[in-house]
């Protein structure tokens, strides 16, 4: 008694939001994390949708009209509607029933940007499956707090809601189909993927089948790019903006400027022997070429002018983008790493690999 007691002092909404939580508890307990799963009795749950239970009402005042005036029409039409609603829910549930969900790939992303979810729907029944509606409750992801009102309305997070944009339907569905999902990030970090909800309300709309799919792989968000003030001490745009004399401080093998004369080794190419150190007797010297790759950048989290954390990161992040951009070689510093750890790296895979980075600062 003295737990309903508090359930009837308690607003509606603190009561409400206390019985999805156990609900939302008692789902995720019938299906354990895993990054494929298969939807069975154990986890697939159907009941009237909003239109059934308006049908689930004709047939109580069809079946108490009939009893009442002893009709045996109305009685009839009762038992008819109720042999409807059971051939309703077995097709309904059968849709759901026996469907195979396995996920492929979680894209990494920036904050307020979506996580695309790449899934692979299979059914191994003979008949297809029909008006499967896939998405994720996005209504779980936390929401950020940001204090700094300048420093969020920078930022501009995008703000979906669950919308039909957010969920992807299934007209027919016959052997497996490969489909993707949006998940918004709201917040720097490693970003747990809320629970999957396949739902179908086929074929009369009376009852609604659904299963939620709980996966095990979480994804990264990293800083969106910040661009700040000072950027040419830190960061050069492109080459042009370099000085010229520190354009070509670094080089690599190639064919466009002369570096060096080595002796000749055996089975190199003759093209590029030195013939004019052969006819003054001085041997057989190979010449070797390089070209420039351009100066080497440093993105030093000390350096960054923003006074926040999450601003430094944010900073680092659009200086790791634009270098990557320019092909410029670079490397960067966190505040938790020492400068002997810092890798020199250049293109697109270095630049993932330093958002990823930014993604896991603590």
């Amino acid at each position: 008694m003295t737990v309903l007691s508090r359930l009837l002092t308690q607003p509606m909404s603190a009561v409400s939001e206390q019985l999805s939580g156990v609900l939302s508890r008692w789902f995720a307990k019938r299906a354990p994390k895993s990054d494929s799963a298969t939807l069975n009795l154990r986890n697939v749950y159907i009941f009237f949708c909003r239109e059934g239970l308006l049908f689930a009402v004709l047939l109580m005042i069809t079946f108490i009209a009939g009893i009442n005036y002893g009709n045996n029409l109305v009685l009839g039409l009762c038992f008819y509607l109720i042999s409807v609603w059971l051939i309703s829910f077995h097709v309904t549930f059968l849709q759901i029933s026996g469907l195979q969900v396995q996920l492929l790939e979680v894209t990494m992303t920036e904050v307020g940007s979506p996580v695309w979810v790449t899934l692979q729907v299979r059914s191994e029944s003979r008949q297809p499956r029909r008006q499967l509606l896939l998405g994720f409750e996005q209504h779980q992801l936390d929401k950020p707090i940001d204090h700094d009102r300048k420093f969020k309305r920078k930022r501009k997070h995008k703000r979906l809601s669950n919308d039909p944009k957010l969920q992807v339907l299934l007209a027919r569905l016959h052997g497996e189909q490969i489909i993707r999902l949006p998940i918004v990030a709201y917040k720097r970090g490693q970003l747990e993927l809320p629970r999957l909800k396949v739902s179908t309300v086929y074929p009369l709309g009376i009852m609604r089948a659904w299963s939620y799919v709980y996966f095990a792989r979480t994804a990264w968000v990293y800083p969106q790019p910040l661009a700040f003030d000072r950027q040419t001490r830190h960061v050069a745009a492109n080459l042009k903006d370099m000085p010229t004399a520190l354009q070509y401080t670094q080089h690599r093998q190639g064919q466009d400027d002369f570096e060096r004369l080595d002796s000749y080794i055996e089975g190199e190419s003759l093209a590029r022997v030195s013939w004019a150190h052969v006819a003054r007797g001085q041997g057989m010297l190979t010449k070797h070429f390089a070209d420039p790759i351009g100066h080497e950048q440093s993105l030093n989290y000390a350096d960054m002018p923003a006074v926040h954390h999450e601003q430094k990161l944010a900073q680092l992040a659009y200086g790791a983008t634009l270098l990557g951009r320019s092909g410029v070689p670079f490397t960067m510093q966190l505040p938790n790493e020492s400068p002997a750890e810092s890798v020199i790296g250049q293109g697109e895979d270095f630049v993932q690999s330093c958002l990823l980075r930014l993604a896991k600062a603590p």
